[in-house]
């Protein structure tokens, strides 16, 4: 299926299996590595998808938002109040391989604090 197709419903349920993925790595990489010293942040970007058109609007209405480079953004996707960059990365990590993995071009990003 071409994401160009996708109901709205189905851009929302794409987005929570996102958001529950990068929750669980989370959970997953503090339960097994703990929270590192390194503070930072982590987010998963979403591209090629143009604010003005139909998809970019359904991820709009799904509470993803843009950036100042207008690629769609979700600033810690895992939801987790960890400072630790390693743990936010891992649910980045997760999220954009939701989004990859139903045909989306996303990749996940991180800064040290």
């Amino acid at each position: 299926m071409s994401i160009q197709t996708l109901t709205q419903t189905q851009v929302t349920e794409i987005v929570a299996e996102a958001q529950a993925a990068a929750r669980q790595a989370a959970q997953d990489h503090i339960r097994q590595h703990g929270e590192d010293w390194y503070c930072g942040f982590a987010w998963v970007n979403i591209y090629q998808v143009k604010g003005n058109t139909r998809l970019g609007k359904m991820l709009k209405a799904a509470g993803v938002k843009q950036d100042y480079t207008k690629a769609f953004q979700i600033w810690n996707p895992s939801g987790h109040n960890t400072q630790s960059m390693s743990v936010k990365e891992a649910g980045a990590d997760a999220a954009a391989q939701v989004f990859t993995r139903h045909g989306f071009v996303a990749y996940a990003g991180s800064r040290a604090d």
